[in-house]
Parts: C-alpha cells; structure tokens; sequence
C-alpha cells in the first residue's frame, strides 16, 4: 500500500496542503513546531481515528476554523480508494470513501494502514496500562474493524455502569430488603450483564492477538537487541485467568459476570467498575522481570521499537501492506537501532519519515529517499502558519 494523494485543509498549522507522493521514502524536514509531524498525524488519523499526540480532536482543527478535513488516496495492488474525514470541533465527524458518505466514519478503517514509530511510545513500556490496551485495540480495529465497535460500545455501557454506581450507591447499599435499593440493584444487574458480554468480545480479542503478536515481538527485540534479556509479552486480565484463558466469549462473558458479582460490594463502596478489559494490561516482560521499572533506557527504546516492529509485521502477513511512518525518532536512536530502523523502512513500500535536521538521519538513508520536502513557516493575516516546499523547487505552495 502507498499513499498517491494527500490533502490538508485546516488541519492543524497547515490552512491547506495538496501532496502528489510516489512509493519509497518521504521525507519532512524541518525544525520543531513548524508543522511536519502535523503531516504524519493526519495520516495516522486515517488509520485509527485518533492521533498519537492527543486525546481528542478539538486541538486538530486549526485556531480560528470550524473544521479541520483529511483526504488520502490510497493505492494498493492497483486499486484507489480515496478516504476523506471532516473532524469538527464540536458535534460529529463526517467520514466519505470516494463519493460514498458512510453511516460512520468507523466504516473508513482499513481504507488507509498504517503503523507510527514516535518517541511518545516509550510510553507503551514506561507508562500505565491504558496506552498498552489503545495499542491493542488500534491494531485490532486495522485487523477486524467491526471491533472498533465493540469498543465503542463497551465505553458506552462502563460509562453507564459507573454513573449507576456514583448515583445510586446509597440505593444500593439498603440492598434488596427496600423496594428502592431493589430497584437500584436490579438495573446493575441489568448493566452488568451487557458490560459481561461485549467485554468478553474485547478480552476474547485482545488475547487471541497477543498470542499471535508474541512471536513477532520476540522476533523484532532479538534482532534490535540480541544481547539482551530476551522479551515476552501476555496478557493480564481482572477476570478469573484460569477461565477467561478460554477462546470461547460465552465462557469469557459468565466468568467475567461472576467476578463483577464477587466484587459487588467494593464497587458499590468506590463507585466505580473494577472487573472487565477496562482494568486489564499487556504485561510487558525481559527475562523473568516486568520491563517497566526494570529496564535500562537502552532496552526501553528497543522494546517500545519491537511492539511497533511486531505491529508492523503482523499487519503485513495479514493483508495490504502499511505504511510506516517514522516520526522524529532517529534523533532519540542509537547507531545500531537506526540502522535497523532503515532495514526495515528497505522493506516498506512508502515510508513518511521527519526530522529537524540532516544530521539527525542516518548516512544510509540518503540512496532511499524518494521525496523530499522541506517545512517552514510563514506570517499571514490569520498568524503563523506552515508552508512545504519539495526540495528541487524554489516556490511555496503557499
């Protein structure tokens, strides 16, 4: 798969961007806060729907805007599809493959693949649970979009959950023998229920594709670091592991609904769901020590590097290639983690690439790199904003 078309309006420091892109290594050069990674980010967003940098998607839309709109066209053995996404500020985002509005821009995944190397992903060892389980679920929803969804569909009911909990909890405390607590406790039978039987389709999931990642990540932190401990990944859950190690969702969702009972009165007590894929964790492992807390800085970077090697693998095996996409991170590396970066960006059928300077790549890069693009910025009535220039030209294109 390689990006032919790239589009830019509002998005970001960019007012507009209109990219023609070839296979092979793009490069963005320019200096920090100019607007490059903004590039690679939308792309990203193509692909999952959300950005590596931020939580939500007001800080997409560029001061002053109402809306912020992506357009890529994506080939892939021959075939164009073109996904476009309007990101509002407020209310709803609007999703499009070619001419086709879709029902929800969910339905674009899988239009655009992707896999980001940032060095905000040495929170995927360093920091808590919740950036290990996005990082799951994004792959999940390239691999089987439907399970976006069933994401989304969870949060939905755990918000509910927890809001009966908060509001309820001295209904439910008086417990059955009052027609109130009755009530109350009926209704967080009836949430725990639902909360069971799609959070057994998400733990289901997630640890069917842990066991098929394990190897590639293994692979991948061998090859980075073979003088190092060697790595593991697994999966650890709230519910019953002896039970919810089954691949079967129905036997996943009744030891799920039993631990939600085990825990009922702790939950009621702190308001809030203690069981469920919420609460659960990629446990990341060297040697026979968790990697976080225990791994030297060196190992943190080839780790963090290994879970993007793996995705990136995986997704490939698994269907049309992604693009990778690097984005200042050759700075951070050493010589021999760059170099390993560039064999793997050989093999890549478009790779975006950014750096602040020259100096920043590695020397064996310069023969790959198909396009070059330098960033600046310019002053203009509407205040600073990002300008691109190829490297052979003399013009902006704005």
């Amino acid at each position: 798969m390689h990006i032919r078309q790239l589009s830019l309006r509002d998005f970001r420091s960019w007012p507009s961007l209109e990219l023609e892109l070839q296979p092979g290594v793009v490069l963005f050069l320019g200096r920090n806060g100019y607007g490059k990674t903004n590039i690679v980010e939308a792309l990203g967003y193509c692909a999952h729907l959300s950005s590596h940098r931020v939580s939500s998607d007001a800080p997409l839309v560029r001061a002053g805007a109402k809306d912020a709109r992506i357009s890529a066209t994506a080939v892939h053995d021959g075939r164009e599809l073109t996904a476009h996404l309007l990101i509002r500020s407020h209310g709803s985002n609007i999703a499009q493959i070619n001419r086709t509005r879709l029902r929800s821009p969910r339905e674009i995944l899988g239009v655009v693949r992707s896999v980001l190397f940032a060095p905000e992903d040495l929170a995927l060892v360093r920091g808590e649970p919740a950036e290990r389980r996005r990082y799951l679920d994004n792959i999940l929803a390239i691999l089987k979009p439907r399970l976006a969804g069933v994401r989304s569909d969870y949060d939905k009911i755990l918000r509910q959950r927890n809001a009966l909990l908060k509001s309820a909890s001295g209904l439910l405390r008086r417990g059955y023998d009052s027609a109130d607590g009755a009530g109350a406790l009926s209704s967080l039978d009836a949430w725990d229920i639902q909360l069971s039987k799609v959070g057994a389709q998400l733990i289901c999931a997630r640890r069917n594709l842990v066991d098929v990642l394990q190897e590639h990540v293994i692979e991948a932190y061998t090859g980075i670091a073979p003088e190092s401990r060697p790595a593991a990944v697994q999966y650890r859950g709230t519910v019953d592991p002896e039970l919810s190690l089954s691949s079967d969702p129905e036997i996943i969702e009744a030891a799920m609904l039993a631990e939600l009972g085990k825990m009922r009165d702790r939950e009621i007590e702190r308001g809030m769901s203690l069981i469920g894929p919420h609460r659960d964790d990629l446990e990341l492992i060297l040697g026979d020590q968790p990697a976080k807390g225990f791994a030297s800085h060196g190992e943190t970077w080839s780790f963090a590097l290994s879970l993007r090697l793996a995705e990136f693998s995986l997704l490939k095996s698994c269907g049309p290639e992604p693009i990778l996409i690097l984005d200042d991170v050759f700075a951070e590396l050493d010589k021999k983690r760059r170099e390993k970066l560039v064999m793997v960006a050989a093999e890549a059928e478009q790779v975006f690439i950014t750096a602040a300077v020259d100096g920043d790549l590695p020397e064996n890069l310069a023969e790959k790199i198909s396009a070059r693009f330098d960033i600046d910025v310019k002053n203009t009535s509407e205040g600073r904003v990002s300008a691109i220039r190829w490297a052979e030209d003399e013009t902006d294109d704005l």
